[in-house]
């Protein structure tokens, strides 16, 4: 006789308080999000999926990465030379629901806090047809530094800028 398989069993954590989309940003910092930078809509690859048919953990790190690269791509200036570079600090992701393919999914970034020369970025991966369906949550710490000497250096002015929403 052979051993019994058994599915893994899914385990849904409530999501944090967070704001709708369609919400004020006053609602926004409220939540304790911060001010909105960017959405990226990201499509889920039948190939993100692992054994359990679900997302593997290590892809909602590469949604974010995306979504970072796309906000940036539409960040104003220079923000990033020989002097300047971002480098990842610290990343927390809090898994709130498994992801199933097929999936369109939106991924919303917002400023949590400005340093001097460190950007902390709140995110949160939701459903594209319903934003309350929120499969991940937490932030992101970038360190703008200089690459000849590891050490850091000013945040871009365009960075500051495009955080704050400030012209």
């Amino acid at each position: 006789m052979s051993p019994r398989k058994s599915s893994p069993k899914v385990v849904e954590v409530p999501a944090a308080p967070a704001a709708d989309m369609a919400a004020s940003a006053a609602a926004q910092s409220q939540a304790g999000l911060g001010a909105l930078l960017y959405v990226a809509s990201i499509g889920v690859r039948w190939r993100d999926l692992d054994a359990f048919n679900h997302v593997n953990n290590s892809n909602y790190l590469t949604y974010l990465e995306e979504s970072r690269l796309q906000w940036l791509s539409h960040v104003p200036g220079p923000w990033f030379d020989e002097q300047a570079m971002p480098v990842m600090a610290a990343s927390e992701v809090n898994y709130r629901r498994p992801i199933e393919w097929p999936a369109q999914l939106e991924v919303q970034l917002f400023c949590a806090r400005l340093g001097n020369s460190s950007l902390t970025i709140a995110h949160r991966i939701v459903d594209a047809t319903d934003a309350n369906r929120l499969y991940c949550d937490g932030h992101v710490v970038m360190v703008w530094m200089n690459p000849a000497t590891g050490k850091p250096v000013p945040l871009p002015a365009c960075i500051r800028t495009s955080a704050t929403g400030e012209r």
